[in-house]
C-alpha cells in the first residue's frame, strides 16, 4: 500500500513497484491520513510505503493504527533527515527508512527485505534505536524540546526555516516563497504555534533562534 500526498509520486511508485520484473502489487493508494485509516482494515497490505507528512500533518501520528492489524509492516520514504523524527518512526514501529532520492533498485530491495522481516537501517541508526530499547528510562531524563521538534511535520519545519531567513517578511511574501496560499499557511502557523507553545509570529521566530532550527529536508 502507498500513502503520498504527491498524486505524481504515487503514480511513479505504483508503475515501479507493479513493473514486469516486480513480484509486487500494489493493493491501495491513499494521499492523507483519513483515506489511509479508512482503506487498511480492508486492504491489510503485508507493507506499507509511507511518506512522513500528509498534506501537513504528520503520518506518525497513525502509524499505530495503520499496524494494529498485525500483519503490515511500515517502511518510511521521506525526505527528512530529522534524526529525531526519523528515530520515533521506527520507536512507533516502522520497519525502515529510505530516501526519496534512493534510486528504483534500492527502493525496490528496502521493500523486499521489509517484506521479509527484516529491518532497513542504517548503523547509525539501528545504534540510536537500539539504545533507546536497552537504556533504562530512569536513567534518561526526558527532552520536552526534543519531543516537540519530532512532533513537527517536514512542511511545518520548512515553513520555520522560510520564516527564520525571511525575518520580517509578511505572510503573503513567505507563502509566495513556499508556493502555497496565504490561507494553508496560517493554517500550517495555526498548527506550528500549538505544538511548539508559542503565540505569534514573533515568538516563533525567537524560539527557532533559540533552539538552533537549520535547513531541513522538505
Amino acid at each position: 500500500m502507498l500513502i503520498d500526498d504527491h498524486k505524481t509520486m504515487l503514480w511513479g511508485l505504483a508503475r515501479l513497484i507493479e513493473g514486469e520484473n516486480s513480484r509486487m502489487e500494489v493493493v491501495g493508494t491513499a494521499s492523507n491520513c483519513d483515506e489511509a485509516l479508512a482503506q487498511i482494515g480492508q486492504l491489510a497490505p503485508d507493507v506499507i510505503l509511507l511518506d512522513l507528512d500528509l498534506g501537513g500533518k504528520c503520518s506518525l501520528d497513525i502509524l499505530p493504527a495503520l499496524l494494529a492489524n498485525g500483519v503490515s509492516r511500515a517502511l518510511i520514504l521521506t525526505g527528512t533527515r530529522e534524526q529525531a523524527t526519523l528515530d520515533l518512526a521506527v520507536l512507533r514501529g516502522a520497519r525502515g527508512v529510505v530516501r526519496k532520492d534512493a534510486s528504483a533498485e534500492q527502493v525496490l530491495k528496502a521493500i523486499e527485505k521489509v517484506h521479509q522481516g527484516e529491518l532497513w537501517l542504517d548503523h547509525e541508526m539501528l545504534g540510536r534505536v537500539f539504545g533507546e530499547f536497552m537504556n533504562p528510562k530512569a536513567t534518561r531524563k526526558p527532552d520536552p524540546e526534543a519531543e516537540k521538534k519530532a512532533a513537527l511535520t517536514p512542511k511545518e519545519r520548512k515553513i520555520i526555516d522560510t520564516i527564520v531567513e525571511g525575518k520580517g517578511a509578511l505572510n503573503k511574501a513567505l507563502a509566495q516563497r513556499l508556493f502555497i496560499s496565504d490561507h494553508t499557511l496560517r493554517n500550517h502557523l495555526t498548527s506550528i504555534y500549538q505544538k511548539l507553545g508559542v503565540s505569534n509570529r514573533l515568538e516563533l521566530y525567537v524560539y527557532a533562534i533559540k533552539h538552533q532550527f537549520g535547513k531541513c529536508a522538505s
